[in-house]
């Protein structure tokens, strides 16, 4: 389990002791006096939580159960360990990348570009390039070769990433970075199609306008917690993680009725192969 799902998966269970406990939030930052956007963070698993927050939170519950304190405390310290990215410096998504990490499965549809899973390293690239501004050297290439290490994901035959894609047709007609590189991008993208884990559709412009389809957005499943999805809506600015059962509930619905409108796989790698052909012959 990586850092991020246990500080959120730590952070939810404290949750529900406090509220079992009949405490507001509130209530609490008052008597550790402490900051009440302390313990929105706390429980959203957006900050480290320290064992000694775990212990004097749980005294204030009225937490007794030795095991239950001593699994908190030891989700604690392993939540304060750093994941792989944490290497390459500040990366904004990196919340996702944690839940990413130990997802079991995800769903999304991308309306603009090609998900980063399936990019090829110069796709990768351009996307970086010119869609951030005032990006560095340095923080492109950080970047790009998190993008890349993310992957490793849809390769690792131990513990391959059930990916479920759908496409707005937008995203094969942008010409990212040339017609050579948008080529070798959708050749690479039909490889990935047909491997078992990898479930790729397009959303054609005939399908008309649909729900859902005015944004991106991810829905990721754990294996161990199939109850404790998180759907994930990247911004320009700041991200949001929504993990309200009605919220998953919604998302999975505009997730169903987009697959439903969508060409079939094989009916996706045929139209990507059509396209393809229009990007002309490889430059020898």
């Amino acid at each position: 389990m990586s850092p991020t799902v246990r500080k959120r998966r730590l952070g939810a269970e404290l949750r529900r002791l406090r509220i079992d406990s009949g405490l507001t939030g509130g209530q609490v930052a008052e008597r550790l006096l402490i900051s009440q956007p302390k313990i929105s963070r706390l429980e959203n698993g957006h900050c480290a939580i320290s064992p000694r927050d775990v212990r004097d939170l749980c005294a204030l519950y009225g937490v007794t159960d030795q095991q239950v304190l001593n699994s908190l405390m030891r989700m604690a310290k392993e939540s304060a360990q750093q994941g792989w990215w944490n290497c390459y410096g500040d990366i904004p998504y990196s919340i996702y990348i944690g839940l990413e990490t130990d997802a079991h499965s995800v769903h999304c549809f991308a309306p603009l570009i090609i998900p980063g899973l399936l990019q090829t390293p110069a796709y990768a690239q351009t996307v970086i390039e010119e869609t951030i501004p005032l990006i560095t050297a340095e923080q492109a290439s950080n970047r790009l070769k998190v993008r890349l290490r993310r992957q490793h994901r849809i390769y690792d035959p131990t513990g391959q990433l059930r990916l479920y894609v759908i496409l707005d047709e937008s995203t094969l007609r942008r010409v990212v970075g040339g017609p050579d590189l948008m080529r070798e991008q959708l050749e690479h993208l039909n490889a990935l199609s047909a491997e078992p884990h990898i479930t790729v559709q397009v959303l054609p412009y005939s399908a008309g306008a649909l729900s859902g389809a005015a944004g991106q957005f991810s829905i990721l499943s754990f294996a161990d917690s199939p109850e404790a999805g998180v759907v994930y809506l990247e911004g320009s600015t700041s991200d949001l993680y929504l993990e309200k059962r009605s919220d998953l509930e919604h998302y999975d619905l505009i997730h169903t009725h987009l697959r439903a409108r969508a060409l079939s796989p094989d009916n996706t790698r045929h139209f990507v192969s059509d396209i393809i052909g229009n990007y002309g012959a490889a430059t020898p």
